[in-house]
């Protein structure tokens, strides 16, 4: 990638992606960075946009003099994300103004799925018919991992877990008991994966009005 210039200080690449195990818990990126300029160069201010991602500046240092180089260290604590998921650093350089920082650093990491669920979200329309919807569940690792529960956070719904293929695919099965007024919930998924933070997994459910837009899709 060709050189990006952060006010004065370049930057070899501004966006860096990493794959992380499905076994860790933090992921550490570095930023390199020079002052290509004849003048020192200050930084005033960074800050990431999540509070999942801390960042710091090699050995705490800010001012650079012509021709010295740096590093930008961001770490990104995984938690329950899974999939590929997107944080940014701004900086701001010493004359930059406060609503506009020099650049923005991207950190992709790619976070294995390990308990796939397809749908995340079922929606029944206000009033509607009153009919069972799907979530397949699939477990995509080396070991089987297999549902040890569901709960659902509202009782307007009745719920079953189906067993497609031990230790591999499950298909929960939800259908409201009315449709009569709006509302929302939340299925917490327990399964015995080995690694804690994939364990517990949620879906969601909606009764909603409909929107006009789903009024013209229908024939």
């Amino acid at each position: 990638m060709a050189l990006v210039q952060a006010g004065k200080l370049d930057f070899p690449q501004t966006l860096k992606e990493a794959h992380a195990p499905a076994e860790v818990t933090t992921v550490t990126t570095d930023f390199e960075f020079t002052n290509r300029t004849d003048k020192p160069v200050t930084i005033a201010k960074y800050d990431s946009t999540c509070s999942c991602m801390a960042v710091t500046i090699k050995d705490g240092k800010r001012s650079y003099a012509p021709g010295e180089s740096g590093v930008v260290r961001t770490k990104f604590d995984m938690g329950n994300f899974a999939g590929v998921i997107d944080k940014t650093v701004a900086l701001w350089l010493d004359s930059d103004p406060e609503d506009r920082p020099s650049l923005s650093l991207t950190v992709r990491v790619h976070i294995p799925v390990l308990v796939s669920m397809e749908p995340k979200t079922l929606k029944w329309d206000l009033n509607g018919k009153v009919e069972p919807q799907t979530i397949r569940i699939t477990m995509k690792y080396d070991k089987p991992i297999r549902v040890v529960s569901v709960t659902s956070s509202s009782d307007a719904y009745k719920y079953e877990v189906k067993t497609l293929e031990e230790g591999k695919s499950y298909d929960l099965v939800i259908t409201p008991t009315d449709l009569k007024s709006p509302g929302l919930g939340i299925f917490r998924i327990e399964t015995d994966c080995p690694l804690e933070k994939h364990r517990i997994q949620q879906v969601f459910t909606t009764v909603r009005r409909p929107s006009p837009s789903d009024a013209v899709a229908k024939p």
